[in-house]
């Protein structure tokens, strides 16, 4: 009987160690993502270096921050689609962001691109005679 008892002792004292372990281990994997994630969201360097390669892209209107980080990975603008949409929330752009077609490039960091769209277009004017100006 005492044998079977202290056995069971050591064995619960077993299952607690080892679920005290694991449950450290994922307090500090999702600590350490989280912290990564922070850390990026402000010091995300751009996709390219250089000139970069200049991508058209179409920002339709009532799009989400992810819509916008999805396009924007397809296009290879950004890395992480769920971290431009963490940079775009954070932004102070991200009232300011309009729909419509813009000239970005790689080489932008996802302030630079959110800066652009938040600028207004530039309106064509046409003088007298109907030229363009």
């Amino acid at each position: 009987m005492k044998s079977g008892s202290l056995m069971s002792a050591v064995l619960g004292a077993i299952l607690k160690v080892i679920a005290t372990i694991v449950v450290v281990f994922l307090v500090y994997k999702g600590a350490v993502t989280c912290y990564d994630y922070g850390y990026r969201i402000f010091t995300e360097p751009a996709v390219s270096a250089g000139e970069g390669r200049t991508v058209t892209v179409t920002v339709p209107k009532g799009a989400s921050a992810v819509a916008i980080g999805e396009l924007f990975a397809q296009k290879g603008l950004t890395r992480d689609a769920k971290l431009f949409a963490l940079q775009y929330l954070c932004s102070e752009y991200r009232e300011d962001v309009k729909p419509g077609t813009y000239e970005l490039s790689t080489a932008m960091t996802a302030e630079e691109m959110m800066e652009v769209m938040a600028t207004p277009a530039k309106e064509e004017t046409k003088g007298q005679d109907g030229v363009k100006q």
